[in-house]
């Protein structure tokens, strides 16, 4: 196999501190990939852009606020529709902290936006679904990460 050609993407899952909860988006109905599906914020990197500047302007652009970047929850490898090269993305997803939850704009993007809890994560989506796993793998993470260290993420990644 060849070197890879391939776009790279982000994923931003917002988390409210004071309320212990997460962002969820539903995507519209029109949407050409996962259409009515529910997310988090996601998007493709620019060219010339790095993975934490992605995030922070598809956050802007998805929802109309600014966020903190608190860790990486983990690395992303997909097909955007079928499983051909110009359709190949690989990714990574950062949790993300917001203290205004009202601040919320939802763009053409989304239909819907939902605060959730982990725990109602496993009653909206069906077992097994990536959102959900998403939010289960940042919760573990946040329990086991030092105040220390988080402090340390949020000085930046790049």
């Amino acid at each position: 196999m060849g070197i890879g050609r391939f776009y790279a993407a982000v994923a931003a899952l917002l988390w409210h501190p004071a309320g212990g909860r997460y962002l969820v988006l539903k995507r519209t109905a029109d949407k050409d990939f996962a259409a009515g599906a529910w997310e988090c914020v996601t998007g493709r990197v620019d060219q010339g852009e790095g993975f934490t500047e992605a995030v922070h302007r598809e956050v802007r652009e998805e929802l109309g606020v600014e966020v903190q970047i608190d860790f990486v929850i983990g690395t992303m490898h997909f097909y955007r529709g079928e499983a051909r090269p110009e359709n190949e993305l690989v990714g990574v997803t950062y949790c993300c902290s917001i203290e205004d939850p009202a601040a919320i704009q939802t763009s053409w993007e989304h239909t819907e936006h939902r605060w959730i809890t982990a725990e109602e994560a496993h009653t909206l989506f069906p077992g097994g679904y990536w959102l959900a796993e998403l939010i289960q793998r940042a919760e573990r993470i946040r329990g086991l990460l030092p105040p220390e260290l988080l402090q340390v993420y949020r000085e930046g990644f790049e």
